[in-house]
């Protein structure tokens, strides 16, 4: 017999849930709702300094987080802002900001409690337990020095950057906690974009006017990405050269740890602005091997590098292999590779039709989930041009682009992804300079919400009213011999007729940071029969948990279920 302990419980009946007649009455039937700061309290805006100088750092930021920092079973918000570096020095000072889930559907501001406020130009946040002490740490990526606040487990943060040894100097953007070596504790990548600083800030431009534009990326040289080794003292060492991911130079802008392979060893898929996308297997021994050409997914089917920025990973048509998503910029489309079992992947966007919805579109943060709990994994697109002044050279481009949802029609080996976002929302009719993409339950009733980072604008919150009339299971994995958030474990789960598998990655989207737990969709199944948990290594257990609730988070143990 298995076991399951109750995480949190689901509440549906709390005052701020809508009812079912209410749901039924959203706006066009819409899957989404926009949640005014009004009734979230959640104020703060990002701020990029836009210049006449157009200094690149300005128009990326930024990200964003889902995170349960007090570990109330609540997910709390994060969000990156600009700050102090060579070319700002902005006068009061910017700061990030913490928001603490008050479980009522509003957020307060904890920052300066919690002291987490950044300092520097920030980018992005990644979320991860390095030291297995039950409490989420937080790395923020910065353009100049990045930081890591450790939790402190008493509300509190303390900035251990330079005793951990993970400062990653330059300019860092998306990063991810993963066990690349399979020994139970979360190492850190560092994407690294471009040489850049505000002593070589290029000229690009109208010479006539001496108008500045944000530049191609393609005037500036490549830089390494950071991989450091967890040291399990609290301490990193900097192994990127002799894991071989320094000796591939890019302009790194997204991340996502996955197992392309079926190896049990994580891989990483990196995408790049205007040189060849990464694929870095893990060929074990602390070894990476960039094997993106002989994959297919460097570059385009004409052999031209792609500007990729947002990036995923899932199995999404459940044929047991994970697949690869790269969002690019505009004219180029945006790319889903699917795995040809072999090391090899196919662009498929096209059969899809995300590529030609995509074409006139730059992506950033992105993720795939099920946001209707059928069982299907569906995609969410956050887009938006780096530059503001598209619009004056392409008629058809703009800066301000509208969020795209796809859902999946397709079941297990099928490929079939339908454009429903002019039925998502008002907000989806919206444009916006979307940047960071986030998911998570915000308010624990199993339908999974988005957080959306808007290059100097206020964030969005999107409350998922799709999923209520579906039934679910969330859970939460902890790791014992594996590291502690088990990240690269395998979910197998049977409902009646329904059997789906879910991979749990490390990142993906753009500069952001996720709800740790997975929400199983059962659709209209009122009972799950069985979950099946394959832990990461260095444990490699693989156990079933049975007589498992509905409609409720709980936590799954590694070692508590029984072995099969």
């Amino acid at each position: 017999m298995g076991s399951s302990a109750a995480f949190s419980r689901h509440p549906r009946g709390l005052g701020f849930l809508a009812s079912t007649e209410e749901l039924a009455a959203s706006p066009s039937g819409a899957l989404f709702q926009s949640l005014p700061a009004a009734d979230t309290g959640i104020s703060w805006k990002h701020t990029n300094g836009r210049s006449p100088q157009a200094y690149l750092p300005e128009t990326t930021g930024a990200g964003c987080a889902f995170f349960d920092y007090d570990n109330d079973g609540w997910m709390d918000i994060y969000l990156v802002n600009s700050g102090r570096c060579d070319f700002y020095n902005p006068n009061p000072p910017l700061r990030n900001a913490l928001y603490r889930n008050n479980r009522d559907g509003t957020f307060t501001d904890v920052t300066a409690k919690a002291g987490v406020p950044g300092g520097g130009y920030g980018m992005g946040a990644a979320v991860g337990d390095y030291d297995g002490d039950g409490f989420p740490d937080l790395y923020v990526t910065q353009y100049g020095r990045s930081i890591l606040y450790h939790n402190n487990g008493n509300g509190t943060f303390t900035d251990v950057t330079e005793k951990a040894g993970v400062a990653a100097p330059g300019w860092s953007t998306s990063a991810v906690w993963v066990d690349y070596d399979n020994d139970g504790r979360l190492d850190l990548f560092v994407c690294r974009f471009v040489d850049f600083s505000k002593d070589n800030n290029k000229f690009c431009g109208n010479p006539e006017t001496g108008e500045r534009y944000y530049c191609i990326p393609t005037i500036y040289d490549p830089m390494p990405s950071w991989l450091f080794h967890n040291n399990g003292d609290g301490t990193f060492t900097d192994v990127s050269r002799e894991s071989g991911i320094a000796g591939h130079l890019g302009k790194a802008w997204g991340v996502v740890a996955t197992d392309v392979d079926n190896n049990g060893s994580m891989d990483l898929f990196v995408a790049n602005d205007t040189t060849a996308n990464f694929l870095f297997m893990n060929r074990g021994r602390g070894r990476f091997e960039e094997a993106g050409l002989a994959a297919g997914v460097a570059y385009d089917e004409r052999g031209q590098a792609r500007s990729g920025m947002g990036v995923d990973s899932a199995d999404y048509d459940q044929d047991g292999w994970m697949d690869l998503f790269v969002a690019d910029i505009d004219h180029q489309k945006y790319a889903l590779y699917h795995n040809h079992h072999d090391l090899t992947f196919d662009d498929v966007s096209d059969s899809n039709g995300i590529g030609p919805t995509t074409f006139l579109m730059s992506g950033w943060g992105l993720k795939f989930f099920d946001f209707d709990n059928d069982g299907n994994l569906d995609l969410i697109l956050a887009n938006g041009h780096p530059d503001d002044h598209i619009h004056e050279r392409f008629a058809d481009v703009t800066y301000e682009e509208p969020l795209l949802l796809f859902r999946n029609t397709g079941g297990p080996f099928q490929r079939a992804f339908e454009n429903v976002s002019a039925a998502a929302g008002p907000v989806f009719q919206q444009r916006f300079a979307a940047r960071g993409l986030a998911l998570g339950d915000f308010d624990n009733d199993g339908a999974v919400d988005v957080l959306i980072a808007v290059n100097n604008g206020a964030p969005l919150l999107l409350r998922n009213v799709a999923a209520a009339g579906s039934h679910w299971l969330g859970i939460q994995l902890v790791g014992k011999k594996a590291n502690r958030d088990a990240v690269g474990a395998r979910i197998t789960y049977q409902a009646g007729d329904l059997k789906r598998s879910r991979f749990k990655v490390g990142a993906g989207s753009f500069l952001s940071s996720h709800d740790p737990r997975i929400v199983l969709g059962l659709g209209t199944r009122t009972k799950i029969d069985w979950v099946e948990v394959q832990w990461p290594q260095p444990s490699g257990l693989r156990e079933r948990f049975v007589d498992l609730p509905v409609n409720r988070y709980i936590a799954l143990h590694e070692g508590t279920g029984t072995p099969v």
